[in-house]
């Protein structure tokens, strides 16, 4: 039987670092590919876990943002695997307050982090999952207090349970043309960048969840969007009440939902518990 594996994305520092180590720590028994997109930070954080006796850990380098990186990655885990077990998608962004790029120019720059890098990954690495697999995407309850602010139209279109990827997407395009003209609040959208992606992410969540369901039923494949809370990190500062450990918490459960689980499935889940959308 070929060794199970599993891949967390934006691995080398904050939340991510710490999903692998709970990982680890859990008793995952096949091995956990530590993916980051600096070499060297990558490396560095590989060691570190390593020197904790954590030997199942491999580095391997993933830009969510590059569909060449995404694929590299891809064709590894099918020489070496044959397979894909586990898939966390922790890596993205945010700037901070007081940055100074203009506010266009950030939602372009998130949402190709969050949004279409997450989405880049996952169209390389789903159709690759194994019977039973699970599937992370890291979310934030940022993107349940956004859509709570977006236009009732909006909203019904981010809750409609039969929206299509391709929609989705074009919601996302049409958030970061009304972002950079200036008036994304006039029709309808949140004045956040990052919530406005994370929007994405969770509903991105959820039409993948209800393809596998069409798709690879009988398969017990597992798929959710997750809340880490606010956590202790170069993203959201010191004064977060988390540390990444606990912030790791949910996703490492999402991860290890054990064989036979029939849910959580396409539901966006924060200390554990399912959050109504």
């Amino acid at each position: 039987m070929a060794k199970k594996v599993a891949v967390v994305t934006g691995a080398n520092k904050g939340i991510g670092f710490a999903i692998v180590k709970g990982l680890c720590e859990a008793g995952y028994t096949g091995d956990i590919i530590l993916a980051a997109r600096n070499e060297k930070l990558g490396q560095e954080a590989l060691q570190q876990v390593k020197s904790e006796g954590h030997n199942n850990v491999l580095y391997h380098r993933l830009d969510i943002c590059d569909q060449s990186s995404a694929e590299e990655l891809r064709n590894f885990l099918e020489s070496n695997y044959g397979g894909l077990d586990v898939l966390i998608n922790n890596a993205g962004m945010a700037f901070k307050v007081n940055a100074t790029e203009p506010f266009g120019e950030q939602a372009e720059v998130t949402m190709q982090t969050n949004y279409w890098g997450t989405l880049s990954v996952c169209k390389a690495l789903l159709p690759i999952l194994r019977p039973k697999a699970r599937v992370v995407n890291v979310s934030s309850f940022v993107s349940k207090r956004s859509l709570d602010k977006c236009s009732p139209e909006l909203q019904a279109k981010f809750r409609d349970p039969d929206i299509t990827e391709e929609e989705l997407g074009g919601l996302m395009r049409d958030f970061v043309v009304a972002a950079q003209k200036g008036d994304h609040e006039a029709k309808g959208w949140p004045n956040t960048a990052y919530g406005t992606t994370k929007i994405g992410v969770t509903v991105l969540s959820r039409i993948q969840a209800r393809v596998l369901s069409q798709t690879r039923a009988g398969d017990g494949i597992l798929l959710n969007a997750c809340c880490p809370g606010w956590v202790r990190t170069d993203m959201a500062g010191p004064k977060a009440p988390k540390s990444p450990e606990e912030g790791a918490e949910t996703p490492v459960y999402l991860a290890l939902l054990p064989d036979g689980a029939t849910g959580p499935h396409g539901q966006l889940v924060w200390d554990k518990e399912v959050q109504e959308w």
